[in-house]
């Protein structure tokens, strides 16, 4: 039987999502803890691979055993007892056998969240910046980004991945009380893309890069010509889609 779990994690503690040798890691933590519970070793697939201090506010995984559960909620229940409170399980459900929480995701959001001002309320959870963007020439270069579709200009070097063609679906800022947030959907997404994207944006809003600068940047496929990348703290894995016809079904209340 394979099932998909519902979950939100803090990535202040882990080293990313996958597992590494001797580094805590949320799918490490996680297939210990379903290990220990269901009584045999249980193997997780991940949705995507967050980077070390990424967090997740909406993530998917799946894994196998050789017998149904017989009560996944109640499982989901001694689950969030076992795990540590930066980690919450919010739903275990059946899904069918070919169902995959990687490969089957039609698209992905994130969010990445900076400030100019101290928020101690928020540390850990932003990216403290020392000027005022502006924030109406940040969207207009965002919006310029959708009219592309290869981001290798934004991609992480030597990794080994077979294309860095992304399909952006949407791309902008929006004031969110203290800080700004850049939210950016696609069907896919490049190693460390998000927070170079919004490093080369920061530049445009700062007044350090031109709209025709930006053009320049992502037509020359260049990693070297973008701007920096931002730290992990700020970004947020926020929405993950699945074919609304498949999985997984809502949530309880």
């Amino acid at each position: 039987m394979r099932y998909f779990v519902h979950l939100a994690y803090n990535g202040a503690n882990y080293c990313g999502w996958q597992t590494q040798p001797g580094l805590p890691t949320v799918q490490q933590t996680l297939e210990g803890a379903l290990s220990t519970l269901l009584r045999q070793p249980v193997s997780i697939v991940g949705c995507g691979r967050t980077d070390t201090g990424v967090h997740a506010s909406d993530f998917y995984s799946h894994f196998d055993t050789p017998q149904p559960i017989d009560d996944p909620d109640r499982l989901a229940f001694k689950l969030n007892s076992f795990l540590p409170p930066d980690l919450a399980i919010f739903a275990i459900r059946p899904v069918p056998p070919n169902a995959h929480a990687r490969f089957d995701a039609v698209a992905r959001t994130y969010q990445y969240h900076v400030s100019d001002r101290r928020l101690p309320f928020r540390q850990g959870l932003y990216s403290r910046i020392y000027f005022s963007p502006d924030l109406d020439r940040m969207n207009e270069a965002a919006a310029l980004l959708l009219g592309y579709d290869d981001f290798t200009s934004f991609a992480k070097l030597h990794t080994q991945v077979k294309t860095n063609i992304c399909h952006l679906t949407l791309a902008r800022w929006s004031r969110e009380g203290d800080e700004l947030v850049f939210t950016i959907r696609s069907n896919r997404f490049l190693r460390n893309m998000v927070r170079s994207v919004t490093g080369t944006l920061l530049d445009v809003g700062r007044g350090k890069l031109t709209l025709d600068g930006l053009r320049q940047i992502v037509e020359c496929k260049d990693r070297c010509a973008a701007g920096v990348s931002m730290p992990p703290e700020g970004l947020f894995l926020t929405l993950v889609e699945y074919p609304p016809d498949q999985f997984p079904p809502p949530d309880p209340k």
